[in-house]
């Protein structure tokens, strides 16, 4: 769904709120709340857009929980949302996030001031002007044949298998990125990398851009302390891989659905 970015709300649409207490989301029923939000204690309250025909706002609760509300640690308020309400959420997540660790300027310490057209902030002293903070990262799925290649790092829950991710290094391409990160994690070289899809996630503010590539040549050897387990798996014998919401479960449908076209 389009996310539009007006300067403004549109006094005309309902509303739709991230309302944070702390580390955690207001939820009311497994959903963001409407325009009931509008009339509780919030501070910080921010406009951050359109989407779906709601005007989306972000604010921090001060006081109590509303009654009827429930509390909710982000992640697994995402993966329980509808899907526009999660592209909501990561949108206020981020710049929630942006507005707590840039209240003060990184040269000169001063205060630093929110801009009135954008998501952005300046500092009055010394000019220096601060954005929202994007860390690209790339994600790819290794394939051989009808093999796919999925790898677990110790973090994973358990049983988990997801594709190679990475994020990039300053000076470097994403395609770079993806032939670097895969010789470093498995020690696999690739053919040349294809984009596929990207998608914003806010763990803490990342963009996750998804690439398929072929094997070129190599034999598996997991990076120490970074993966635990790797291996070739075929289209009709995958293990679990991370839910539906996450860019690595559509990469590796999206990749699945290719090689069925191609072999089957």
């Amino acid at each position: 769904m389009l996310l539009n970015l007006p300067a403004s709300p549109d006094p005309t649409l309902p509303t739709l709120w991230s309302v944070f207490d702390r580390q955690q989301v207001v939820l009311i029923d497994n959903s963001l709340p409407g325009n009931e939000a509008s009339n509780w204690s919030l501070t910080g309250r921010r406009f951050l857009g359109e989407l779906g025909g709601r005007n989306l706002f972000s604010a921090n609760l001060v006081g109590a929980v509303p009654a009827g509300t429930t509390l909710s640690p982000l992640r697994p308020a995402l993966l329980g949302l509808p899907r526009d309400q999660a592209q909501a959420l990561v949108r206020a997540a981020q710049l929630n996030r942006f507005a707590h660790t840039h209240r003060f300027c990184g040269a000169c310490a001063a205060p630093l001031r929110p801009h009135n057209h954008d998501q952005g902030s300046s500092c009055p002293s010394c000019g220096e002007v601060y954005y929202p903070r994007l860390a690209p990262a790339m994600m790819v799925t290794v394939t051989r044949g009808r093999e796919i290649l999925l790898a677990r790092a110790p973090h994973f829950a358990p049983g988990v298998y997801s594709a190679l991710a990475g994020f990039v290094e300053p000076g470097e391409t994403l395609e770079d990125c993806v032939h670097r990160e895969t010789l470093e994690e498995v020690g696999l070289r690739l053919q040349t990398p294809r984009y596929i899809g990207s998608q914003s996630w806010p763990f803490p503010h990342s963009l996750m851009l998804a690439f398929i590539a072929e094997y070129a040549s190599g034999d598996i050897v997991p990076q120490a302390g970074e993966i635990e387990d790797a291996n070739w798996y075929d289209i009709d014998a995958l293990p679990l891989i991370p839910p539906s919401l996450s860019i690595a479960n559509w990469l590796i449908n999206h990749t699945v659905d290719e090689l069925r076209r191609r072999y089957d």
